[in-house]
C-alpha cells in the first residue's frame, strides 16, 4: 500500500493548500470582485504559470524523475546528485535570460496574449504591469520543482506537497496589507506571486538540505545525461505546450467577451481544481517515481499494481466531485463567493463555467494516470500527439459554442470538459492496443460499486440544493448552513454507501495511515 500512503500524504497536503487557496480566493471575490483589474491579475498570474507547466513541472519533472531513479539505481546516488546540480545549472541559464527578455517585451506578449483587451485600455495596462511583477515566479518555482523532483525520486513527498500552503498564505497575507502597502489588490496579489515563489524555494530547499540533498548550481555542462534529459524533454516541452496553449486560447477567447469572463473562468476553474489539482497532483507525485522504479526493475507485476490503484483512487474520487460540482455548481459558487464586489449575476455565470469544466474532471485525472504510465517507459511522444489531438477539439468547440449557439463563456468550460473525453478516450485505445491496461480483480469489484454510490449521492444532493435554494441567495449564516448541508449530506451519502458495499473498509483506512518505512 505505499502508493496509497504516499498519495494520501501528496493530498491531505495539496488538501489543506487548495484549502488556504480558497481563503484566498474568498478574500480576491470580495476585494476584487470580477471587474477589468481581477481579468488583468488573472492573466498577469496565468503567464508564469504557463511557462512554469510546460517547463517545470510539464517537460521537466516527467522527464527529469525517471531518468533521475534510473541514474540512481544503475550508477548510485552520488552520481544522480551530480545529473541534479547539472540540470539546474541548465534551467537556470535558459530561464534566467528568458525571464529577462520576457519582462522587456511584456506590452508585446500581452498583445498576443489578450488581444481583445485593446492598447490603452485598463485591463491592456494593468495586465502589462501585473505580469511584469509575477514573471520572475517562473525562474523560482521551476528551481522549486527541481528540487522537489529530487525529493520525490527519494520516496519524500511531503515537502514539495506542502510548498503551495506557503504560496497561498504569502498572497493571503499580501492581500490583507493591500490599503497599507500597495494602490490596488491587484498590485497586492501580483507581488505576492513573486514573494510566494521565493518562500517556496527557500522551503523546498532547506528541507531538501535537511534530508542531506545539497543542490547548488554549478557551471553548465552538457553531460551525456544532460544530452538525453534534452531528448526526452523536446516531446514533453511540445506536449505540454500543446495543453498550455489550449488555456491561453481560452483566454484569448475570453478576452473578446464582456468584462468579467476571464473572472468568470478563473473563479470555476479554482473550484475544479480543488478535486482535480488534489486527486491528479497526488496520483501523478506519487504514481510517477515509483511507477519509474518498477519500469527500470522491469517487475510486470508491481508494474500493474500500481497502474490499478491509480486508476482505483481517480474513481474513487474524481467521479463523485465531478458529478457534485456538476448538479451543485449554482449553489456552492452562491455559498461560497457571493459576497462584495462579487454579484449574484457573477455567481450565476460562474456556475454555468462550473458545470462546464465538471464534466471533464474524472477524465482529466484517468488521463493523468495513463500519461504517467507513458511517462514511466521514458515514452514522451504518446501524450503529446493525444494533447494535440485534445486541444484542436477544445478550441474548435469552444468556437462554436460561443460563436454558433451563443453560449457565451459557458461554451469554453463546455468544450474543455468535453476535450477532456477525447484525450482520454485516445490514450485508452492506444495503451489498450499495447496491452498496458489490464485491470485487476480489486478494480474491477470497487468501480462498480463506485459509481453506484456516486450516483445515489448525486441524486441526494439535487434534492437537498432544489428545497434549499432560497437560502442560497440569502445572507449571513444561513447561506453557510445550507451550504454545510449540502456538502455535508452528500458526502455522508456516498461514504455510507462506498463502505456498506465494501468498496472500500476500515482496515483499508487504517492502513493508509500506518508509519510508512522511509527510503533515502
Amino acid at each position: 500500500m505505499r502508493l496509497i500512503k504516499a498519495m494520501v500524504t501528496v493530498a491531505g497536503l495539496t488538501l489543506a493548500s487548495r484549502v488556504a487557496g480558497f481563503v484566498r480566493d474568498l478574500l480576491t471575490a470580495r476585494i476584487l470582485g470580477a471587474g477589468p483589474i481581477a481579468d488583468a491579475f488573472f492573466v498577469a498570474l496565468k503567464l508564469p504559470n504557463f511557462f512554469r507547466r510546460v517547463t517545470a513541472e510539464g517537460a521537466f519533472t516527467v522527464s527529469f524523475v525517471p531518468l533521475y531513479s534510473h541514474v540512481t539505481q544503475k550508477d548510485g546516488e552520488d552520481a544522480a546528485r551530480k545529473f541534479a546540480q547539472e540540470a539546474m545549472s541548465v534551467m537556470i541559464s535558459i530561464l534566467l535570460p528568458f525571464t529577462i527578455l520576457a519582462i522587456v517585451a511584456m506590452p508585446v506578449v500581452m498583445w498576443i496574449l489578450a488581444p481583445g483587451f485593446g492598447e490603452g485600455t485598463t485591463r491592456y495596462d494593468y495586465a502589462v504591469l501585473f505580469s511584469r511583477i509575477t514573471f520572475p515566479y517562473l525562474l523560482l518555482m521551476s528551481i522549486t520543482a527541481l528540487i522537489g523532483g529530487v525529493l520525490n525520486a527519494h520516496d519524500r513527498f511531503a515537502p514539495f506537497a506542502a510548498a503551495p500552503i506557503f504560496f497561498n498564505m504569502t498572497m493571503v497575507v499580501c492581500l490583507l496589507a493591500t490599503e497599507l502597502m500597495f494602490p490596488t489588490a491587484g498590485h497586492a496579489l501580483a507581488w505576492g506571486v513573486t514573494i510566494a515563489g521565493l518562500v517556496q524555494l527557500i522551503f523546498v530547499w532547506i528541507c531538501a538540505s535537511r534530508a542531506k540533498i545539497i543542490l547548488v548550481p554549478a557551471i553548465p555542462r552538457l553531460s551525456p545525461n544532460i544530452k538525453q534529459l534534452f531528448k526526452l524533454m523536446v516531446p514533453g516541452i511540445i506536449g505540454a505546450g500543446v495543453v498550455q496553449i489550449n488555456l491561453f486560447a481560452d483566454i484569448i477567447i475570453a478576452s473578446f467577451l464582456p468584462t468579467g469572463a476571464i473572472s468568470h473562468l478563473y473563479y470555476a476553474d479554482r473550484l475544479n481544481q480543488l478535486p482535480l489539482g488534489t486527486v491528479g497532483i497526488a496520483i501523478g507525485t506519487a504514481l510517477l517515481p515509483m511507477l519509474s522504479k518498477a519500469v527500470a526493475a522491469q517487475d510486470e507485476g508491481e508494474i500493474s499494481r500500481l497502474f490499478n490503484r491509480g486508476l482505483e483512487a481517480c474513481i474513487l474520487l474524481a467521479f463523485p466531485a465531478a458529478l457534485a460540482l456538476g448538479i451543485a455548481a449554482e449553489p456552492i459558487i452562491m455559498g461560497l463567493f457571493r459576497q462584495g464586489a462579487f454579484t449574484a449575476g457573477d455567481g450565476h455565470i460562474t456556475a454555468q463555467v462550473l458545470a462546464g469544466y465538471s464534466i471533464g474532471l474524472p477524465a482529466y485525472v484517468a488521463a493523468k494516470v495513463l500519461s504517467t504510465a507513458c511517462y514511466a517507459r521514458q515514452d514522451t511522444k504518446t501524450p503529446v500527439i493525444v494533447a494535440a489531438m485534445s486541444v484542436l477539439f477544445n478550441i474548435g468547440m469552444a468556437l462554436v459554442f460561443i460563436f454558433v449557439f451563443d453560449m457565451g463563456v459557458g461554451g469554453i468550460a463546455l468544450a474543455t470538459g468535453l476535450a477532456g473525453w477525447v484525450q482520454l478516450g485516445v490514450l485508452w485505445q492506444i495503451l489498450a492496443r499495447r496491452r498496458t491496461i489490464q485491470f485487476d480483480d480489486r478494480f474491477r469489484y470497487v468501480a462498480p460499486r463506485v459509481i453506484g454510490a456516486s450516483l445515489l449521492m448525486a441524486i441526494v444532493v439535487y434534492v437537498i440544493g432544489d428545497g434549499l435554494h432560497d437560502y442560497f441567495l440569502a445572507d449571513g449564516i444561513e447561506r453557510v448552513l445550507a451550504l454545510a448541508t449540502l456538502v455535508g449530506s452528500g458526502g455522508l451519502v456516498y461514504l455510507a454507501v462506498i463502505f456498506a458495499t465494501k468498496a472500500m473498509t476500515w482496515s483499508d483506512i487504517k492502513s493508509y495511515f500506518r508509519k510508512p518505512s522511509i527510503t533515502s
